[in-house]
């Protein structure tokens, strides 16, 4: 990191002096040299396990980026942008650098393989992609659901089920219960499984669990702007965050109108490509199943 910064500083050096064809030619130089640090050091960073007690100096927090934005504010060349490591479900073409050394990679089949994947070029590390879980529960209480107003993108001011990702270390069902805890102020004992829904063009698994209120209390958390309890018919279904909270509250009213105890159900939900997250009837639902 020292040395990056050292580099910024002969980088900002050499373009306060006179312009000239030679003067260019080594601005250009120590860029394409700095970049290559750069893009090593937000590697670096990006693969660090940070403990939340810890706090960088606010100079030094987003150095990496704020560093290359400046670089490249001074460059007319085009292939200077950086490249996140963050990127949508199953985009590997989005995979430039290698998370562990900061090496290029190569998009390639692996032997024995079948999927496209990024490859270093220097470690030879591959960067596997897979699906996140979300995890939540669907409360009933006195006939009603519990639902609670969203007050984060994306889906900001839709309504929801408590529900959010599954953390390293944490069962499905202990997800569920922390996330209705931080979203809805509740403590709920959850009674069985209701529901895993698979959306593969976002790389999601949902897992619903139903759950019941150990105490009649609950109120917004950090993310909610209101939580309420609904009765069947007065579900806001045109005003829902997801298109997994449209179906998964679908199912579970079904189920209820039908005089049946709530079944377990699988489905498959095929958003429609090009869509956002808050077109929520933009889906088809396949390979349900119920026990």
């Amino acid at each position: 990191m020292i040395t990056t910064v050292i580099m910024m500083l002969k980088l900002k050096a050499i373009e306060i002096l006179p312009s000239s064809s030679a003067f260019a030619a080594t601005t250009q130089h120590w860029k394409h040299r700095i970049r290559i640090r750069i893009r090593i050091s937000q590697s670096f960073f990006s693969s660090l396990s940070i403990p939340s007690s810890f706090s960088l100096h606010p100079s030094f927090k987003h150095f990496p980026s704020v560093a290359m934005a400046s670089l490249s504010s001074t460059s007319n060349d085009s292939s200077s942008s950086p490249s996140s490591s963050l990127h949508s479900a199953g985009d590997v073409q989005k995979i430039k650098f290698c998370q562990w050394c900061g090496g290029t990679t190569k998009h390639d089949i692996p032997d024995g393989e079948e999927r496209l994947r990024a490859i270093c070029t220097t470690c030879g590390k591959i960067a596997y992609q897979n699906p996140k879980m979300v995890v939540g529960c669907l409360i009933e209480h006195d006939n009603k659901v519990l639902l609670c107003k969203r007050k984060i993108e994306p889906s900001y001011g839709l309504w929801t089920l408590p529900a959010g990702y599954l953390e390293i270390g944490e069962s499905a069902m202990e997800g569920a219960i922390r996330e209705t805890r931080e979203e809805a102020n509740a403590d709920v004992e959850v009674i069985s499984p209701f529901a895993q829904l698979d959306i593969p063009l976002i790389g999601q698994t949902y897992i619903i669990f139903l759950a019941k209120l150990k105490k009649p209390h609950f109120s917004p958390g950090p993310e909610s702007s209101e939580c309420k309890l609904f009765s069947l018919d007065e579900i806001p279904f045109s005003s829902l965050s997801f298109s997994s909270m449209v179906v998964t509250l679908n199912l579970y009213v079904e189920d209820m109108k039908a005089g049946r105890n709530p079944k377990f159900h699988y489905g498959t939900i095929n958003k429609r490509p090009g869509t956002t997250p808050s077109d929520i009837d933009a889906f088809t639902l396949e390979d349900h199943m119920q026990s």
